[in-house]
């Protein structure tokens, strides 16, 4: 079974940084493209970042210069370094292998 876990999430002060990590397992990491989505209170499912299973990574325009998508495949683990960050950027932030997400770590970004 595909196994997603994402972690590193926490309490952030707007532009500060924070460094997510998805633990992937179940399935060989590095032949596939990973994402990262999230979902702000009272609001849809958004992604976020790609990252292709060669290294190519795309970007929400709302995240574009301040957030890195980046992967270690002999690790198993996606990452997603944020910077810069602001209050709209709250929300639970998952990994997913499309389209399965798994756990979610909650980001809060506040004063």
């Amino acid at each position: 079974d595909v196994q997603l876990q994402a972690s590193g999430g926490g309490l952030v002060q707007p532009g500060g940084s924070l460094r997510l990590s998805c633990a992937a397992s179940g399935f060989t990491f590095s032949n596939y493209l990973m994402r990262w989505i999230r979902q702000a209170p009272g609001k849809e499912l958004e992604w976020v970042a790609g990252i292709t299973s060669d290294g190519y990574s795309t970007y929400a325009d709302s995240v574009k210069g301040r957030f890195t998508i980046f992967r270690d495949n002999a690790k198993n683990t996606l990452y997603l370094q944020m910077n810069s960050l602001k209050p709209e950027d709250t929300a639970i932030y998952y990994c997913q292998k499309p389209p399965t997400k798994g756990q979610g770590t909650q980001v809060t970004v506040s004063s």
